[in-house]
């Protein structure tokens, strides 16, 4: 690819969140989001072959829909209280909008039948940037809003989430496939706990992130694309191979790895909440995932 031109979408991704990160007005939020998404398409096809076009008109389509809905609610937000910041409180049925736009922007179920697909079509290196960086600024916004979502609406999301990110992991042999559905299953316990402890939110996506990051890159070095080509590159890299088996443990998480302390201290808020069975609902649904 022409250096100039990754120069400018590399430098347009990072304006793109920049902007939505530092924005308090919807309209600027909404901006940022819209240079994100067009920034990321030239990278997903810039290999030309059908699935990664077919990648790419997904995502475009999806990300499309779920910023129009963005713009939408944040219109009938400004129309009903006359406001148009972020921080301030925000109008009932707006924020039910906001939280679905924002959700389907995430790859949460059941909003979520895009990740995987689009993920599959495209390489590691693109499949980490949707995974990680592409992540951040729904995220912030959904932070930014935890005070005005509606709970049962976040906890119906996260568990579902959490159950077809188990379900949907299960089976699959393409490692990019087991990351986007761990990915959902992820952003399942986010949602979950976001407006009882943004805080943990916060850090649940900091140590997804981190273990993502991880996996991509090492499976970027090692080439391998499904789990057959990782089985067989044990005589090759040993260390790498058994680095990336803990962090797929721990991106399930086992307990004594970092993946599980999120969890736990998710589990241990919610039952704080007398929130048990919801507690027991989805931790049963993490076991899924492991396997």
């Amino acid at each position: 690819m022409n250096p100039y031109a990754l120069s400018v979408i590399i430098s347009s991704l990072a304006a793109g969140t920049i902007i939505t990160l530092s924005s308090f007005h919807w309209i600027l939020a909404w901006a940022g989001l819209e240079i994100n998404t067009l920034a990321v398409i030239p990278l997903m096809t810039k290999n030309p072959h059908p699935r990664a076009i077919e990648a790419a008109t997904k995502y475009f389509l999806t990300q499309a829909a779920a910023s129009a809905s963005i713009l939408f609610s944040a219109t009938m937000n400004a129309y009903t209280l006359g406001e148009w910041a972020i921080d301030t409180p925000t109008h009932p049925i707006s924020a039910i909008f906001l939280s679905i736009a924002i959700a389907m922007k995430l790859g949460v179920a059941p909003f979520h039948f895009w990740l995987p697909e689009v993920l599959q079509g495209s390489t590691l290196q693109t499949g980490l940037i949707l995974s990680t960086w592409q992540k951040l600024a729904p995220m912030a916004l959904l932070l930014q809003l935890s005070q005005s979502t509606n709970l049962n609406l976040l906890l119906v999301l996260g568990l579902l989430s959490t159950m077809v990110g188990g379900w949907g992991g299960i089976n699959q042999t393409q490692i990019r496939k087991v990351l986007a559905f761990s990915s959902i299953a992820h952003l399942g316990w986010m949602l979950a706990i976001l407006k009882i402890s943004p805080q943990l939110t916060l850090l649940n996506f900091f140590i997804y992130m981190l273990m993502t990051s991880t996996l991509f890159l090492t499976f970027m070095s090692m080439n391998t694309k499904n789990m057959y080509e990782l089985s067989i590159s044990w005589s090759k890299t040993p260390t790498l191979v058994a680095f990336s088996l803990l962090t797929l443990l721990s991106l399930g998480g086992l307990p004594p790895l970092t993946g599980f302390a999120p969890k736990w201290l998710i589990a241990q808020e919610m039952i704080k909440q007398n929130m048990v069975m919801f507690a027991l609902l989805i931790l049963l649904s993490t076991l899924l995932s492991l396997f």
